[in-house]
């Protein structure tokens, strides 16, 4: 896989250091002042489709707990709306988007909310649908590909580590868009569509590359992708809280909860997490 421009690499950088320094915040009833942060106990979390409630609530939800924070969790299909949500205190965090996502919806939106901590986070992975090889494509093969733009361009990335397309890296992953593709030597029918649609829609086109967690919610098996993305850490989910809530205690405890031997055991202790983008702490 190439490598993303200088330009790039330095502004998720800069994302990425923000994820070590934080944690969740915000609720109905935060004002996110350094004394609300340190009497809050009660902590609301949203999730999207995923393994990442599921992670949360076997391996992080008992270490809190026994620090004497109780937490809710509130399910989201939109990533727009469960961003929003936290920036105005509906819910205090959220874990389900790596921070070039993130930084896309603060940019749309105007808001400023922060990464927290990374997360284990599976990866993408290229499915056949109608096709079952790498080697059945052909001319005017379908494809599907998310259509965030961030999202997309990791798509395109397995497309092009496949040999099947190329383009040039771009600066910024969410300017991406299918016209940056300069080379498309088997004519593929590529087409941008909502995430969750893409495991329903597998069985009408010939491929699709796939996120991650729509993998997992969607019942499909990594080990069956024809291929699966060289994850840059970027690409890696984090926990999300405002930015004025990052200092918490309470946030600060979410955070250490994902650092914990206890956590990293709980992974590493469960093959269904084999494969997943992991921490650095882990190694």
């Amino acid at each position: 896989m190439k490598l993303f421009r200088p330009a790039l690499v330095s502004a998720i950088a800069a994302v990425v250091l923000v994820a070590t320094t934080a944690c969740t915040g915000g609720s109905t009833t935060t004002t996110g002042d350094a004394a609300d942060g340190a009497e809050k106990t009660s902590i609301k979390i949203g999730f999207n489709p995923g393994p990442y409630l599921d992670m949360f609530q076997g391996g992080i939800l008992p270490i809190l707990e026994s620090e004497g924070y109780s937490v809710e969790t509130v399910d989201f299909t939109d990533g727009i709306v469960v961003n929003v949500a936290v920036s105005q205190g509906e819910i205090d965090a959220n874990i389900m988007q790596h921070p070039v996502y993130l930084d896309f919806v603060n940019a749309q939106e105007g808001i400023t909310n922060a990464a927290l901590v990374q997360i284990p986070t599976p990866r993408m992975g290229l499915f056949g649908g109608k096709k079952s090889s790498l080697d059945d494509v052909a001319d005017g093969s379908t494809v599907t590909v998310p259509n965030s733009p961030s999202n997309m361009y990791r798509g395109l990335l397995i497309l092009r580590d496949a040999g099947w397309i190329d383009f040039d890296d771009v600066d910024d992953p969410n300017t991406a868009d299918l016209s940056i593709i300069t080379s498309n030597p088997y004519n593929l029918n590529i087409t941008p569509i909502e995430n969750a649609q893409q495991v329903p829609a597998l069985q009408d086109v010939d491929y699709a590359t796939i996120q991650g967690n729509f993998i997992v919610s969607g019942g499909l098996d990594h080990g069956d992708a024809l291929a699966v993305e060289d994850q840059p850490v970027f690409f890696s989910n984090v926990v999300t809280v405002r930015e004025d809530d990052v200092d918490s205690d309470w946030a600060q405890a979410i955070k250490a909860a994902y650092e914990s031997p206890e956590f990293i055991e709980y992974i590493a202790s469960d093959p269904q997490y084999d494969g997943y983008q992991l921490p650095a702490w882990f190694e």
